[in-house]
């Protein structure tokens, strides 16, 4: 236990900033246990508070305003890169997407606290144009509570965290066993879930050039571009024929006027 608050001591600083940074990045390493122990850290007056505080909130601040720029040069292409190498389902995107857009820059101040908005929400900002200046504004904004909130709470409790990681390092192996399992449990279940996602869109699938032939054929398709309407506006070109119309606006009228035809759908 000793060694490892003089490990935190002496290398406290840099490894904020690392955690920080590689968490917002992408990397799975979560960054709240490590500003957790700042916090505990700083309470027990190991290190300061005021440095560890600006070191998480500029980390937290160079990641998001690279994904920034990827979203920005990048477009929505960079949607699906989230999509694939998340755990989640695919809906997710659509879902934060979706957040996003309803209250738009006011959602950084509170991206840091919400899975997946977390992480698509910068790159959201610069694929729809989101000016900088204000970007930068909200987006310090958010850093700062999250950092703030975080170290903050262990702050105010390092005195129960210290005693908590005390019983930890007495329990050692059994400890570390029960959180790789849960974890194991966890992100397996995730693996199957979101496999079962993509096994119900396979089914229903029908490939470009499937399409493209019926197209030629002159055969009579309903064509609707379902994509969400941050992506559209990010690249507004469709597939010739085809109808933009968001799910969301649509009525049971809609569908029942859709009966007599093969209805086509798609997104990114």
């Amino acid at each position: 236990m000793n060694q490892a608050i003089q490990f935190l001591t002496q290398h406290g600083y840099p490894l904020i900033f690392l955690f920080v940074l590689a968490d917002q990045i992408g990397v799975p390493i979560p960054a709240s246990p490590m500003l957790l122990a700042a916090g505990t850290l700083a309470g027990q007056g190991w290190i300061h508070l005021l440095p560890a505080f600006l070191l998480g909130t500029a980390a937290a601040l160079t990641s998001n305003i690279l994904w920034y720029w990827i979203g920005r040069s990048k477009g929505s292409s960079v949607l699906s890169l989230l999509c694939r190498v998340s755990l989640n389902p695919d809906s997710c995107v659509r879902n934060t997407a979706s957040l996003f857009s309803r209250y738009g820059a006011r959602s950084l101040l509170v991206a840091k606290f919400i899975p997946g908005l977390n992480t698509i929400a910068p790159p959201l900002a610069g694929i729809v144009r989101m000016p900088l200046l204000p970007f930068l504004i909200y987006d310090s904004l958010g850093a700062s509570i999250w950092v703030g909130v975080t170290i903050g709470l262990g702050y105010a409790f390092s005195q129960q965290i210290e005693a908590l990681a005390g019983s930890v390092v007495r329990t050692g192996f059994i400890f570390l066993l029960i959180l790789a399992g849960g974890l194991g449990a966890f992100i397996g279940w995730k693996y199957l879930q979101r496999r079962r996602f993509l096994q119900q869109l396979i089914m229903a699938r029908i490939s470009p050039s499937d399409l493209k032939s019926k197209i030629d054929r002159g055969e009579d398709l309903a064509i609707f571009d379902v994509r969400h309407e941050l992506e559209f506006r990010a690249d507004p070109q469709m597939i010739p024929g085809a109808v933009y119309f968001s799910p969301e606006k649509w009525k049971e009228d809609d569908y029942s006027l859709l009966r007599s035809k093969e209805v086509v759908l798609y997104c990114n």
